[in-house]
C-alpha cells in the first residue's frame, strides 16, 4: 500500500479551499475532554445521533430539551427501571418524535452502559482509553452492544463527545477509492482496516489528530471546492 505523504495532501486541501491560513481553521483541532463527562451525557449524545440519523438535524436539535425531560436527563439507572409499558408510552408523547424502534434504543445503551460500568470504571472513561490506533475496533464494539450505533452513527455520536475519531464521509471514501486504496464495500472488513493504517500512518507522519487528518483528506478531494 503506496500512501500519498500527508504534506501533499495538505498542499491540495489548501489550494482547494483558499489558502493554508484558511485551512488551518478549518482543521483547527478539537477539544478532547470526554473522559470529564457524566455517563448520562454520552447516552444523550448517542440518542441524538441515532434521531438524526435520516431525519432533519435542525428539528431533533429544537426537541432535544424535550427528550431530555421525557427521558429523566438520560440518568442510566432510572432508564433501565423504566417498565416496557411506560417506554412505549413515552414513544408516544407528542412533545418528542414518536418513533418507538428508536426509542427502545435508549434502554438498550443504557444497558450497554451499564454493563461495562460494572467493570469498574465511566463508560466515558472506556470510550476515553480506547487507543486511536484501533478506533474501527471502539465502532465495532457500539455497532455489536449497542442499539443502532453502526454505520456512521456511531463515529458521529464520538466525534460530538469529543473521542478523536475519523469519519467516513463521501468525500473520504471518495479520496480512498480514487486512490486505489479500497475496493468493494466501504464497511468490510478489508476497507476498514486499510482506511485505519492509512490514518495510523499519516498520524505518525504528522502528529495530527484522526480529526484533522479526516478533514484533510476530505478537503483534498471531492466537490467541496473553495469556500466562498
Amino acid at each position: 500500500m503506496r500512501l500519498e505523504n500527508v504534506e501533499k495532501i495538505y498542499q491540495r486541501a489548501a489550494e482547494r479551499k483558499g489558502g493554508e491560513t484558511a485551512l488551518k481553521l478549518l482543521i483547527a483541532p478539537q477539544a478532547q475532554e470526554i473522559a470529564h463527562l457524566t455517563d448520562d451525557r454520552i447516552l444523550s449524545e448517542m440518542t441524538k445521533k441515532i434521531f438524526q440519523s435520516g431525519f432533519v438535524w435542525r428539528v431533533v436539535e429544537k426537541k432535544w430539551p424535550d427528550f431530555e425531560s421525557v427521558f429523566f436527563d438520560f440518568n442510566i439507572e432510572k432508564i433501565l427501571m423504566m417498565p416496557e409499558e411506560m417506554l412505549e408510552q413515552k414513544a408516544s408523547d407528542p412533545k418528542i418524535i414518536r418513533n418507538f424502534n428508536k426509542v427502545k434504543t435508549i434502554k438498550a445503551n443504557a444497558q450497554m452502559m451499564f454493563e461495562e460500568q460494572q467493570n469498574g470504571h465511566t463508560f466515558a472513561e472506556f470510550i476515553s482509553h480506547w487507543p486511536s490506533t484501533d478506533i474501527i475496533g471502539l465502532w465495532a464494539y457500539l455497532k455489536k452492544h449497542g442499539q443502532r450505533l453502526g454505520g456512521n452513527t456511531g463515529p458521529y455520536a464520538l466525534r460530538m463527545l469529543g473521542k478523536d475519531t475519523f469519519l467516513l464521509s463521501r468525500d473520504v471514501e471518495a479520496y480512498f477509492r480514487a486512490h486505489d486504496l479500497i475496493s468493494g464495500g466501504l464497511h468490510t472488513k478489508s476497507s476498514l482496516n486499510t482506511i485505519q493504517q492509512s490514518f495510523n500512518h499519516w498520524q505518525q507522519e504528522s502528529g495530527l489528530s484522526l480529526s484533522q487528518l479526516s478533514r484533510l483528506i476530505a478537503f483534498s478531494t471531492g466537490d467541496n471546492n473553495l469556500i466562498s
